[in-house]
């Protein structure tokens, strides 16, 4: 039998509507490609000290090649492990149905709440198809649906297709990361018209727009009324540096309220022009996962940034941008609370 969001422990489900700082889990590896269990147990202490109110594992920043290696499991128990009772447990499920029902199970073996749903191998097929897909991972698990940009491998999906989504009960957040303003909208307006609103977190995915998704309220007409949806939190690769400083950001953007002082909303450039370097945006995203390594390394949470394909590593000019942006943007940095734990982290 399945496990439903209703199952979850009390409050899981406020506290994810609410909304929460979630990292997109790096993977911790040694020289020779090994899994680093030590550093990466460290990572998943860092971020739930740091203020994180749940962990993303087994998605694109932890490296999807990790199901080939043999990490995938060893990766999600030791994210496991680490995690408090409020911690929200998200694992990634990629694939046909069958890979993505097994990667389910798997989760919730390990004692995950939801899956972070990719429809990237769905390239090419109808919605009725991806739908019926979506349908059969919810009846194992809550899905956490995930609309990733065109660019880097995702489908474009219209309003309807969120629609019908939206109105499978077993889905409880969105990922929005199309990094795309229309595209946004039309899983907003999916999630309306299925009068999802209450039931459905909605989380920005968004790189380019952090700061502007968390205050806007975008509100829409709907049956003759304006109704107005909020994304409340954030699961970004984004996040997975600089983590103190990406839940300040997210309780400041929480606390703003409906009159939104100029200065918080001037942060959306900032934010955005750190994510450029990290991201390594000027090559296509080339140097996006070891961007992310390499803030890491510098912090001593990762001895270096290898990744599991050995052609990925930062692009020309990338770690200067990332020194550049570190010193442009001190205050949302968090080097100083890293060097004061790191030794108990990294401790056994």
């Amino acid at each position: 039998m399945g496990l439903s969001w209703q199952d979850w422990p009390s409050g899981m489900v406020e506290r994810l509507r609410a909304g929460l700082c979630i990292p997109a889990h790096p993977l911790a590896l040694r020289a020779d490609r090994s899994l680093d269990a030590k550093r990466q147990r460290a990572l998943s202490r860092y971020y739930l000290a740091a203020g994180a109110g749940g962990l993303a594992v087994g998605v694109h920043t932890t490296q999807f090649a990790i199901r080939e290696v043999g990490m995938h499991a060893p990766v999600l128990e030791i994210a496991a492990a680490a995690a408090t009772p409020n911690t929200l447990l998200v694992a990634g499920a990629v694939g046909r149905t069958e890979q993505a029902l097994r990667e389910a199970r798997l989760a919730r073996s390990c004692g995950y709440h939801a899956v972070l749903l990719s429809l990237a191998a769905w390239k090419g097929t109808s919605e009725d198809e991806m739908i019926a897909h979506c349908q059969a991972v919810a009846a194992e698990m809550p899905i956490f649906g995930f609309y990733l940009q065109p660019a880097v491998g995702g489908v474009a999906l219209s309003t309807g297709f969120w629609q019908r989504f939206a109105g499978i009960d077993n889905v409880v957040a969105i990922k929005i990361a199309p990094f795309n303003r229309y595209a946004t909208l039309d899983v907003l307006r999916g999630v309306l018209e299925a009068g999802a609103v209450d039931r459905i977190a909605l989380y920005t995915g968004n790189d380019d727009h952090i700061v502007a998704d968390l205050l806007t309220p975008f509100t829409l007409a709907h049956g003759g009324e304006r109704v107005t949806l909020r994304i409340t939190g954030g699961l970004l690769g984004h996040w997975s540096v600089w983590t103190e400083g990406a839940a300040r950001l997210l309780a400041r953007c929480q606390a703003a309220g409906t009159t939104i002082p100029a200065e918080t909303l001037a942060l959306d450039a900032a934010i955005t022009e750190m994510n450029a370097a990290i991201f390594d945006v000027a090559h296509h995203f080339h140097g996006v996962i070891a961007g992310c390594h390499e803030v890491l390394r510098r912090q001593g949470l990762l001895e270096g940034i290898w990744c599991l394909d050995e052609r990925e590593g930062l692009s020309p000019g990338q770690g200067e941008l990332i020194t550049a942006m570190a010193a442009r943007y001190p205050e949302w940095t968090d080097d100083a609370f890293v060097r004061a734990h790191l030794h108990e982290w990294l401790s056994d």
